[in-house]
């Protein structure tokens, strides 16, 4: 078919086009669907040690830019993202008893409801949801002390937190 002299028009989306309130929900989805961090540049990481302990773990500083000071037992530091929607914890807790992470793990109690459980005779990791949030646990026998991560993080955001999560599990390590 030939076009015979007429204007050829081609379908393209001009921002002039789009409604104003249709743009804002573009806008919205774009910036839902983004990985973390929000921004185009890499999760820049460092590698964290409690010096009471051996315990080490890379830490996204991108991500976690907020000092929260002292967890409320054992050794470490605890962190937040700069709109506090998520935590991160980076722990060693005394095991005076030599407990087995099974038994340590069965001490702490832990909910019923956990989703998921994996436990061997060197570490342990629980995780579920509770308020919105994903919890996540991770502890690693170190001898005199269980050397932990425990972070927290929007359910909702679960798909981009993956990776990161799994890089600071895979990492926590007693030199």
């Amino acid at each position: 078919m030939r076009n015979e002299g007429r204007p050829t028009r081609l379908l393209c989306w001009r921002p002039e086009t789009i409604p104003m309130r249709l743009q804002y929900h573009f806008i919205a989805l774009a910036l839902t669907l983004s990985p973390l961090p929000a921004s185009a540049d890499p999760i820049a990481w460092q590698r964290f040690a409690v010096p009471e302990t051996s315990a080490a773990v890379d830490i996204p500083t991108t991500i976690f830019t907020e000092d929260a000071g002292k967890p409320t037992t054992g050794y470490g530091r605890r962190f937040l993202t700069s709109d506090g929607r998520a935590d991160l914890t980076v722990q060693s807790v005394p095991n005076d008893a030599g407990d087995s992470p099974a038994v340590f793990l069965a001490k702490m109690n832990p909910p019923s409801n956990i989703v998921y459980k994996r436990v061997t005779p060197r570490f342990f990791v629980v995780s579920s949801f509770r308020k919105g949030k994903v919890w996540y646990n991770r502890c690693n026998f170190g001898g005199r002390f269980m050397n932990c991560v425990l972070i927290n993080y929007p359910a909702a955001e679960k798909p981009q937190w993956d990776s990161v999560v799994t890089r600071i599990s895979n990492t926590l390590a007693s030199r």
